[in-house]
């Protein structure tokens, strides 16, 4: 069994989707936003969203819970935690709407562990491996695979 992509160096943004929680690379974000007035694009995929103008830029912004493939239904209470992670991925910039933002996480290399077996195999699978904390676990995630538009 081959070990996840990750060597624990560097801080880790969390955030939560539908109660579930999951972190990505701090190098790999550029900055957090509140969602605004997202654009919607006609014919775009299902997890997309719309795109924004930050300041000047035009940025496609995914829907966090579709991406992962959870209920993308609104909830009410909670519409003034979301915001846009915005993510620098190879010289492009995508945004990706999110319920709650986390903490700052570091974390060793030997605390990653795979994704659980049983997942639904998908290619394109975002979750690149899991740490596990007092309350429960953290799902790893790749933002070069997560931000494919």
């Amino acid at each position: 069994m081959s070990q996840p992509p990750h060597d624990g160096r560097g801080a880790w943004l969390g955030f939560s989707l539908k109660g579930q929680r999951y972190a990505v690379s701090l190098a790999s974000v550029r900055e957090v936003i509140r969602p605004g007035d997202i654009t919607p694009v006609p014919g775009a995929p299902d997890d997309v969203l719309g795109i924004v103008n930050l300041r000047g830029q035009i940025v496609p912004v995914l829907d966090g819970r579709r991406r992962f493939g959870l209920d993308s239904g609104i909830d009410e209470d909670a519409e003034d935690a979301r915001r846009v992670i915005v993510f620098d991925d190879s010289g492009g910039v995508v945004g990706m709407r999110i319920d709650v933002i986390g903490d700052m996480l570091t974390f060793e290399a030997g605390d990653v562990a795979l994704p659980p077996p049983g997942r639904a195999e998908r290619r394109d699978d975002p979750v690149s491996g899991v740490i596990t904390r007092d309350d429960g676990f953290i799902a790893l995630v790749d933002v070069q695979k997560l931000c494919r538009t």
